[in-house]
């Protein structure tokens, strides 16, 4: 007996009733050899946006970091802990991935609570709250204009957070030499949970284009 979670457990023996056998090869090549992914993609812990299902990902094929709301702080060597910059100065001096994706996504608690603060945090630490400050001055000017809908303020804050954090990245030196040398490019996309669309930022303009598909001929929205 285990009160190790069951559904985890049935899951467990799928993958090796299944997906198993045809990663093993691949995942023996990336035990002895190490792993060498050429992107490194920092999304949101939310359940229902897993980057690897998203982009049909196998093992070895993406460095992935997920945090509340995919956000990139500054550039901070302060002596604090810093779980996402660690694991950017991995995946760019280690790794030396090719490309660094933002992915923000639809309906995201953490830019819910950003436009909506709660009276009191959750806890006396305050993390969430603290975390969000991230993005207080944008929140606070969208969640000020009373001409657009929730679900408008949602989402434009949801795509600005992709720019912040993008614009973040480049405060990392190392980050910024790569881009300028041409040997590191920086991305930026928005995932629709309800349709499943893929939205990826324009690097000269920073407004969002939907992906669409070869036999779609439907007109996108504006561009936010």
């Amino acid at each position: 007996m285990t009160d190790f979670p069951a559904d985890l457990l049935d899951g467990y023996e799928r993958f090796r009733g299944g997906r198993l056998d045809a990663e093993q090869a691949r995942l023996r090549r990336l035990a002895d050899n190490g792993q060498k992914p050429a992107t490194m993609l920092i999304g949101c812990c939310d359940s229902r946006a897993a980057p690897e299902i998203v982009f049909d990902a196998g093992p070895g094929q993406l460095f992935v970091v997920r945090n509340v709301a995919n956000l990139v702080p500054p550039y901070e060597p302060d002596g604090g802990h810093h779980a996402t910059s660690a694991a950017l100065e991995f995946a760019v001096q280690v790794l030396r991935v090719s490309h660094v994706v933002i992915m923000g996504h639809g309906r995201c608690g953490g830019i819910a609570a950003a436009l909506n603060p709660a009276d009191e945090p959750l806890s006396p630490g305050d993390f969430i709250g603290k975390w969000m400050a991230l993005l207080k001055p944008s929140a606070e000017k969208i969640a000020g204009n009373d001409i657009m809908t929730p679900g408008e303020r949602q989402m434009a804050l949801e795509r600005i957070s992709v720019r912040h954090s993008v614009a973040n990245l480049r405060t990392f030196p190392c980050v910024a030499e790569l881009e300028r040398r041409g040997k590191l490019a920086l991305h930026g996309a928005w995932f629709d949970i309800s349709t499943g669309e893929l939205w990826t930022m324009q690097p000269k303009t920073g407004e969002f284009a939907r992906i669409r598909q070869e036999a779609s001929n439907e007109e996108d929205g504006p561009p936010v």
